[in-house]
């Protein structure tokens, strides 16, 4: 194994906690709904970025670059101040979703360079301007702009021109698991000289303004000279550990409190509060810290007069040990440059497939940005909603607001999240995309994120999964029973060893979920099915997850074809298990019959009363139900008409010898209803390898739907499959119902409608993990049919391709959003010049949440590499096959 490796083995095995520590710190805790307290739900309005230097968190923190423990007691991350901004820079600005012409949007520029799984190493790099930071302007200019109007960037304002900005790298490398170096070094890229002031710093998160009985915890100065400062940092919980300061630096300390003076109006009862530090060095104000040096919050203060082209560099250490006598000695550099060759070992050793440097920078940053999107999430809707006993009440309104029927929730744990700005909290189906390459690198924190999902602390009494913290009752697609099975296998595959325990425990909360969807969301019992939205934001010409304007009810393609694959998952599942348990093979029969009966009503053969399947245009489309009876498509070409590929499986001869109680039910279902097995899939004809395939869409609507979907006039972008055909560019889909016209137009990039504020878009952009089960549906469909089966591709071109040959055309392109081109330009940065032309921008990737239907260019939140983090999957396969391809040339 490599050292790596061994961390993550002496974390499991708890003989040493490497993962105590990490980047858990959110990058904005103002803002959530966690933090909101108000009588009408304005998170946004109640805690706003004004208030967050000045008040104290309830429910977690955040920084920059920052890490915690895994409790997030004690916090450490950088602060900075370029002696012309009017605050300290603590903590990342953005827009709110009322600000922003396309809703919330962060508006800076960072960059997750690296990271391993244990966060033994870990490296980031900030971009701090060198004049007053714009807030102002980025409010009022983007308040001012329409949705059809380009949002207004911070590189917009001018404030990085004659490259008057810092480059700030932060990295940490662990000694030991409770030992952790912290080297800062800071680079000039301006041609004049500028002072920088650097404060790292040390704080408690506040406990015990929410808990009388709990002790309060302080840091205070231990020593000082020349050579380097060392405070302390004592925890009733935590222990105690010390900040190792290089340097004979100014250390400031106050406290993490709230400032009742400046937000409210009424004196506070200690001089020394959260925003004293600011204060101190923004404003002058030397009352603001404590003289005697003593706190829950500490600052050291550099400042740093740095030369044009020059980098100067700060060492800090936090540590167990308070008797290091050299901390910032050879050994330090030692380690670090240790840790950064064991960071390369590790990936070298996941990944040993041949690449370029090009794909291998980009899949190390797509790992770097899922790690260091590691959150502490915290949120007890009980207290939340009643209120904490040292505190004002919440307002009566709350026990019928948000999230009130979800009082059982009870979460305070590491969670990936898909965006520690935009989205500081775990999403149910966007965490199940993260863990495909999380599985790769760490399999036991890619299990405990579906643990922790599925047990009874998040999932409702009646099996209902929380979606998101916006409204944990909307309804995202049932993609849990998928992510379990391919972290399973992922595993297997990687690592030698299936954990059968993790698959079987999941399996059982899921039968509960499952449960629920049949009994919720199947308005009329026919196995056709609504759901609501289902992740797709505004794909249709309604918003889905409210009640339609029209009244009625929606008939889901996607909504049905999302329990077609679940249904296949948990089938595929139950058969894993039997192996070992002859009664799951049971199980693994309900799940056969249901997915029959699932097929069926899709196409509105059995008890449904209307085909979600169109002949004339061979593609899936929703159905509206009205209150009069009428029923008809919504004929929008859409991703909802694709999601039906999802649902496809594929048995093999062995499994059907092994389990002959679910072949014999099989084979009673071929003989006794033709009418169900027909129209899914040919289950006596054997495919490669005498298997046997079941599929919602079977050779003739396969090729039928792959012909629009392969067109590049329609769905095939060059760079992906974009959410809505081009089609309706030129045709858009108008429903005229009562006084009311109701339209969908393709949309390449952000959206102009306002459903789900506007801050994303599925009418026409690319959105990986769609795509990324298309492609996975594409290589399950050519291991039933093999390379007799050929598609052209694109369509009207001419040329034949294997649906093998389409899955890695369709990751080429995929992954050609990041890769620079043959001008060396990344069409991720589109006309970003300064992204594609200046070496100190150029190689740092941001993983958007979609991207231009046209031209790949990143739009949405700059930091999802939640689920746009599939790419370090992608780049691991594409080169994987690329590798037996050359096999089997040579042979």
């Amino acid at each position: 194994m490599t050292p790596e490796e061994i961390r993550l083995q002496q974390d499991r095995e708890r003989v040493a906690y490497w993962k105590r520590w990490g980047p858990y710190l959110s990058d904005r805790q103002w803002g959530t709904v966690r933090e909101d307290y108000s009588r009408d739900g304005a998170a946004w309005d109640y805690f706003p970025h004004d208030h967050a230097r000045s008040r104290v968190y309830r429910w977690g923190e955040d920084g920059i670059a920052g890490i915690s423990d895994s409790r997030q007691r004690l916090c450490f991350a950088i602060a900075l101040w370029n002696g012309n901004d009017s605050i300290l820079k603590e903590r990342l600005f953005g827009l709110t979703g009322p600000e922003g012409n396309h809703g919330e949007d962060v508006k800076e520029y960072y960059f997750y360079l690296d990271n391993t799984p244990t966060h033994s190493y870990m490296k980031c790099l900030y971009k701090y301007p060198q004049q007053a930071f714009p807030y102002t302007q980025l409010v009022e200019e983007n308040r001012r702009r329409s949705k059809f109007e380009p949002e207004f960037e911070l590189l917009d304002t001018g404030i990085f021109a004659d490259n008057r900005y810092f480059d700030v790298f932060v990295e940490y490398a662990k000694a030991a698991s409770e030992d952790i170096l912290i080297q800062i070094a800071i680079a000039n890229r301006s041609s004049q000289v500028s002072t920088l002031h650097l404060l790292p710093t040390l704080w408690f998160r506040n406990i015990w303004a929410w808990n009388s009985e709990m002790e309060q915890p302080f840091i205070k100065v231990v020593g000082s000279d020349t050579n380097f400062s060392l405070v302390e940092a004592e925890h009733p919980t935590l222990g105690t550990r010390w900040l190792y300061c290089e340097g004979g630096t100014e250390l400031l300390f106050t406290d993490n409190e709230t400032n009742h003076e400046r937000l409210y109006g009424f004196s506070n009862s200690s001089p020394y509060v959260k925003d004293g530090i600011n204060d101190y060095v923004v404003n002058g104000q030397t009352a603001a810290v404590n003289p005697d040096g003593i706190g829950t919050k500490f600052a050291a203060h550099y400042t740093l007069t740095i030369n044009p082209g020059e980098t100067k560099t700060v060492l800090l250490r936090l540590s167990d040990v308070q008797t290091l006598k050299d901390p910032f000695g050879a050994e330090f550099d030692t380690i670090l440059q240790t840790r950064i060759a064991e960071a390369d070992e590790f990936y070298q050793h996941i990944s040993p497939f041949s690449m370029s440097e090009d794909e291998r920078n980009i899949q190390r940053q797509a790992f770097a940005g899922l790690l260091w999107s590691k959150q502490y999430y915290n949120y007890v809707v009980h207290d939340w909603l009643k209120g904490d006993p040292q505190q004002p009440p919440p307002p009566s309104e709350r026990k019928l607001g948000r999230n009130h029927e979800w009082i059982s929730l009870f979460s305070e744990d590491i969670l990936s999240m898909p965006d520690k700005w935009e989205y500081p909290w775990f999403a149910a189906w966007d965490l199940a995309f993260h863990l495909i390459p999380l599985a790769v690198i760490d399999p036991d924190f890619a299990k405990l994120q579906l643990d922790r999902l599925t047990r009874e602390w998040y999932m409702q009494p009646n099996g209902q999964l929380p979606a998101y913290e916006w409204a944990f009752s909307d309804v995202n697609p049932p993609v849990q029973a998928w992510a379990a099975l391919r972290v399973y296998e992922i595993e297997q595959k990687f690592y030698g060893k299936g954990d059968r325990s993790f698959l079987e425990r999941v399996f059982h909360k899921l039968l509960l979920n499952f449960t629920w969807w049949v009994n919720r969301k199947d308005v009329e019992g026919k196995n056709v099915f609504q759901g609501g939205f289902l992740g797709l934001d505004n794909i249709g010409v309604f918003d889905r997850s409210k009640e339609l304007p029209t009244g009625g009810h929606l008939n889901q393609a996607d909504g049905t074809s999302w329990m077609g694959m679940y249904c296949l998952n948990m089938l595929a599942i139950a058969l894993e298990l039997a192996k070992n348990d002859p009664t799951y093979e049971d199980i693994a029969s309900k799940f056969f019959e249901h997915f029959l009966y699932i097929a069926d009503a899709i196409d509105g053969i059995g008890n449904a009363d209307i085909s979600l399947w169109n002949e004339e245009d061979g593609f899936y489309y929703d159905a509206l139900h009205l209150p009069d009876g009428r029923q008809f498509p919504l004929k929008v070409r859409s991703m909802v008409g694709l999601i039906p590929l999802y649902a496809v499986t594929v048995l093999e001869l062995e499994t059907l010898q092994r389990f002959p109680g679910f072949k014999r039910r099989m084979q009673w279902f071929i003989r006794n209803r033709p009418d169900l097995k027909d129209n899914v899939a040919c289950m006596e004809t054997p495919g490669v390898g005498a298997r046997r395939l079941l599929a919602i869409a079977y050779r003739s609507k396969l090729q039928r739907i792959l012909q629009r979907m392969l067109d590049e006039n329609e769905f095939f972008s060059p760079f992906g499959i974009r959410a809505v055909s081009k089609y309706h560019q030129e045709h858009p889909y108008t429903l005229h119902e009562g006084d009311y016209d109701y339209c969908v137009r393709y949309e390449p990039a952000e959206s102009t409608t306002g459903l789900f504020g506007g801050n994303s878009n599925w009418r026409g952009p690319i959105w990986f993990p769609v795509n990324y089960l298309i492609v996975e549906a594409l290589w399950r469909f050519h291991h039933y049919f093999g390379d007799s089966f050929k598609v052209e591709c694109p369509t009207g071109s001419g040329q034949e391709m294997t649906l093998r040959e389409v899955a890695i055309a369709l990751s080429n392109r995929l992954v050609a959003i990041f890769q620079q081109d043959n001008a060396g330009r990344r069409p991720v940065y589109g006309g970003l010049e300064v992204f594609q032309s200046d070496p100190h921008w150029h190689n740092y990737i941001l993983f958007h949440e979609y991207f231009h239907g046209d031209n790949g260019a990143g739009i949405g939140a700059s930091h999802q590499t939640g689920w746009t983090g599939l790419v370090a999957a992608m780049i691991m396969q594409n080169a994987e096959h690329r590798a037996q391809d050359s096999e089997a040339n040579r042979q």
